[in-house]
């Protein structure tokens, strides 16, 4: 029995990508979830995320976020990187998204591409100060690893490209494998972030059914955009 589902059809950033990524843990979120040194995260980022969550759960909509201009760079990079890794190390497949619920809930993973059977391709657009870093050190950065082992678990592949780009410097290309300590930890901080997840459900449902409440109808709410970024996608 397959516990995976990917989802060739949908384009990332679409409303159907959104759709299928609701009220989900993804690889990209979970570093809010669980620390560096794999502890389970107890923070304003932590709870924040489980409220955003519970909230799309509930609602089944997800609201509109602000888009840096690092983030626009990186979609756009994204496709350059994509093209130079097609053409110079091996095809890649694109995929909207990926789920796999073998533990009794889901996780989901948006790939930057599939390579073969076995592999996956991550690709990240970088200011050229972390190109360079990047280049010189050949490490992957601390702040995607538990991204790069979410993606691994996610897909069960064998190896995911960590792919660094910023336009006029060398692409850099990293090979991580999976990594069974990370990964380990990043299903028991998901299970108990999904236990909590359903108790705070349970509290909000009482409250409703219990409490006098006035129904509300949700306006109609645009992208909002901001003209600066951070540093990074």
């Amino acid at each position: 029995m397959t516990h995976i589902t990917i989802h060739n059809d949908l384009i990332q950033g679409s409303d159907e990508w959104l759709a299928a990524r609701c009220g989900l843990l993804t690889a990209s979120e979970m570093k809010l979830i669980i620390t560096p040194t794999l502890k389970i995260a107890s923070n304003e980022k932590e709870r924040a995320h489980l409220w955003e969550l519970l909230g799309q759960r509930i609602t089944q909509y997800v609201e509109p976020h602000y888009v840096s201009d690092d983030m626009l760079r990186g979609q756009e990079d994204e496709v350059f990187a994509r093209a130079a890794y097609s053409e110079h190390y091996a095809p890649v497949e694109e995929a909207g998204f990926i789920t796999n619920n073998r533990w009794g809930f889901t996780i989901g993973y948006s790939p930057d591409g599939l390579v073969g059977d076995d592999g996956l391709i991550e690709c990240k657009s970088r200011r050229q100060k972390y190109q360079i870093e990047t280049i010189a050190t050949n490490t992957v950065p601390t702040e995607y690893w538990i991204q790069l082992q979410t993606g691994l678990l996610v897909a069960e592949r064998q190896w995911i490209d960590f792919v660094s780009y910023s336009g006029g410097l060398p692409m850099c290309v990293i090979r991580v494998h999976p990594d069974p300590t990370a990964q380990d930890a990043i299903v028991n901080a998901a299970g108990e972030f999904e236990r909590r997840l359903a108790e705070k459900l349970a509290v909000y449902q009482e409250a409703v059914a219990t409490r006098k409440m006035v129904p509300t109808e949700r306006r109609v709410e645009q992208e909002m955009f901001v003209t600066s970024g951070g540093d990074d996608e």
